[in-house]
């Protein structure tokens, strides 16, 4: 089942939330303020994201902001108490999926959490291409950003895809960190070096049913593609 990021400052509601979706098979990782979100989202890189608003330390929109600077695809819902219309479109703009008014009933809550993972599902079927290239026992479409094992296919963001066609055009050679971050992110800022750690991150996880594939940090240089 997906794992949900829970992001909520209320104690008693968090609990109840979390319970509910392990319930139902749901991995449940929280947090309870904001910046302690952002970090686990780095962590963890879950399937959805639910937030509440008001939070101390970061505010659920700052908070959702900077998650899309690291990942554009990733489903957020959010909870609040707040109504007024220009907070939800604020939501929306800053990227916000959809959004849920306090007090809510928790099942509404799992059918839209179900709804949003569909769609992100839904979003990633594609057809395989005939040029894809082998990385041990996958194969890997970069330009249909696809990965495909035994009948299986995982749809990759474009970030995603960019960076394995790097690390595959260098594969059983050191990837320098900082050459990466400058041809895909732009600049090798701090905040950026974080968003390629969590898009290493996501591609082990992709790659994990290969025990003979590898991505190795080598300290201080950058990354290794190992097949």
């Amino acid at each position: 089942m997906a794992t949900v990021l829970l992001i909520e400052d209320e104690p008693a509601l968090a609990m109840i939330v979390k319970d509910s979706l392990e319930v139902r098979g749901f991995t449940v990782r929280y947090a309870a303020d904001g910046e302690a979100g952002l970090n686990l989202f780095w962590q963890e890189c879950p399937d959805i994201v639910v937030a509440d608003v008001m939070m101390p330390n970061l505010d659920g929109f700052t908070m959702a902001e900077r998650m899309r600077q690291t990942d554009p695809d990733v489903p957020i819902l959010f909870l609040t108490a707040r109504s007024q219309t220009a907070d939800v479109v604020r939501g929306f703009e800053l990227g916000g999926n959809d959004y849920l008014k306090k007090p809510f009933s928790l099942d509404e809550l799992i059918v839209r959490i179900n709804a949003l993972l569909r769609r992100s599902e839904s979003s990633r079927k594609n057809t395989s291409s005939p040029d894809a290239v082998p990385i041990g026992r996958y194969r890997f479409d970069a330009a249909k950003q696809k990965l495909r094992l035994d009948g299986r296919e995982v749809q990759l963001s474009h970030r995603e895809a960019e960076l394995l066609r790097k690390l595959h055009e260098h594969q059983n050679q050191v990837l320098e960190r900082t050459a990466v971050l400058l041809e895909l992110w732009g600049d090798d800022s701090f905040f950026n070096g974080r968003s390629l750690d969590v898009f290493i991150t996501k591609l082990r996880r992709h790659l994990r049913d290969d025990p003979a594939i590898q991505i190795v940090n080598v300290r201080g240089v950058g990354y290794k593609l190992i097949v």
